[in-house]
């Protein structure tokens, strides 16, 4: 029985979505209440948003992915806080013809590490702080986390722009940065978080820090989603270390906008289930 006598209408929108999972996690989603949806793939160039606007107002609500995060602002009405923290928009929800922007990135974020059991309470280790890895060590150290962030020589302008901002939300944040050559092994980490690309397919067989390192820390969540298993997740693992990719993020934001869009609510089971059904259907897609 539907939940809903009409249906409703949703969407990814994008530039590139040849590969993009949101299309099969929404529908999940969907399908647990029973309701009926559309949710289309729309691919639209940066310099074709503006005309494509009224169509995407006309949505109940959509899904936004690169390029146009920060574009999408402007056909907001309103911004929810997360939003704004983050200038950057990826779910927007349309109630009464009244849009607004939200950043579910930095819930899917917080849910996974809060479903690993890892608290932020004590270091934390970061590797990379562009894009996602900005999300993350804000989240992290306002949650109370000891933050190391580890990057290139060449990011470590970018890592003390995001502690500066960091500073500026919370000025009694503990930031340390450091070289990824330079990481401290003699010390203990919650978890060991990875928001860099190394060891993406199709380059799996690297790993972004070394073993001791990984020896060093509780906990392993890598913001890859493909390989299902990286590198750095098998070495966790075999050190008997809770290791958890990047799918988990993914689908735990869907979460997020489907409690925007309906007032859903998901058991952690079910939540977890559409987890592993993604990670196997990446699988399938690239081996």
């Amino acid at each position: 029985m539907s939940s809903s006598n009409t249906q409703r209408r949703f969407a990814i929108l994008g530039e590139t979505l040849k590969h993009t999972m949101s299309p099969p996690i929404h529908k999940r989603l969907f399908e647990l209440k029973n309701r009926e949806f559309e949710y289309e793939v729309l691919e639209i160039k940066p310099e074709n948003l503006d005309a494509n606007a009224e169509y995407l107002k006309s949505l109940n609500g959509f899904n936004i992915t690169i390029p146009h995060k920060i574009s999408i602002i402007d056909h907001c009405d309103k911004l929810a806080e997360s939003a704004e923290r983050y200038h950057s928009v990826n779910c927007v929800d349309n109630k009464n013809g009244v849009h607004t922007g939200y950043n579910t990135d930095c819930d899917g974020f917080l849910r996974t590490v809060r479903a690993m059991n890892v608290d932020f309470s004590g270091k934390v280790l970061l590797i990379g702080c562009g894009g996602v890895g900005r999300m993350m060590a804000i989240e992290a150290a306002l949650a109370g986390a000891d933050l190391y962030i580890a990057v290139l020589e060449s990011d470590m302008p970018l890592a003390k722009q995001v502690e500066k901002e960091i500073k500026a939300m919370k000025s009694d944040a503990k930031i340390t940065i450091v070289l990824n050559t330079e990481i401290p092994c003699d010390t203990k980490y919650e978890l060991l978080m990875n928001a860099c690309p190394v060891g993406m397919y199709p380059k799996t067989d690297a790993c972004p820090v070394p073993d001791e390192v990984i020896a060093a820390s509780k906990a392993v969540f890598d913001v890859i989603y493909n390989p299902r298993e990286t590198k750095l997740m098998k070495k966790a693992k075999a050190l008997g270390k809770n290791a958890v990719g990047g799918m988990a993020m993914l689908v735990w934001q869907a979460v997020s906008a489907h409690e925007i869009w309906d007032g859903d609510k998901y058991t952690d089971e079910e939540v977890l289930g559409i987890i592993e059904e993604m990670e196997i259907a990446v699988e399938k897609d690239f081996h």
